[in-house]
């Protein structure tokens, strides 16, 4: 664009710091800061962690990891809970069988339908994310501050209900 064409253009400095764009970026921050603690974890099988060191696992993984309970959910279910749609998630669900981090079982409520459940190495991996995403919680509150991560808190809280 030449330089003639940039005087004519307002600024937007709106565009980079409204709400949205600053929760989508720590999001993004927070995620990246889980996978990197989950892939320094000796707890995490040694081919799980080399995929999240070489950022094979993305946040779209982390969906399954949030939202698959711990007795297992239909694919629907799982999918709506993550807000993803069914397809999306079962292409996630044949990755992460293929990680061997979950498994689809027969529903024992419906001949016709399939439950997905972590494996043992998804429990493991489970475990990790919990103990990754406190760790990155405590760094959060030691860069903000006790006062204000709390404040985030119950404001993000308030927002998403």
């Amino acid at each position: 664009m030449s330089s003639a064409l940039r005087e004519n253009v307002p600024e937007n400095p709106w565009r980079d710091t409204h709400l949205g764009r600053l929760m989508g970026d720590a999001l993004r921050r927070f995620d990246a800061r889980v996978l990197a603690l989950m892939a320094r974890n000796i707890e995490v099988p040694l081919a799980l962690s080399n995929l999240a060191a070489r950022a094979q696992v993305s946040a779209a993984h982390v969906h399954i990891t949030r939202h698959l309970p711990p007795q297992g959910a239909r694919l629907t279910e799982l999918a709506a809970s993550a807000g993803m749609s069914k397809q999306a998630m079962g292409d996630l669900v044949d990755q992460c069988m293929a990680w061997g981090l979950v498994t689809r079982e027969p529903d024992p409520l419906d001949a016709r339908a399939r439950v997905v459940r972590f494996t043992t190495t998804g429990l493991a991996w489970l475990q990790a994310f919990r103990d990754a995403v406190a760790q990155a919680e405590d760094e959060f509150r030691g860069a903000v501050g006790p006062e204000v991560a709390t404040v985030v808190a119950l404001g993000l809280e308030a927002y998403a209900s």
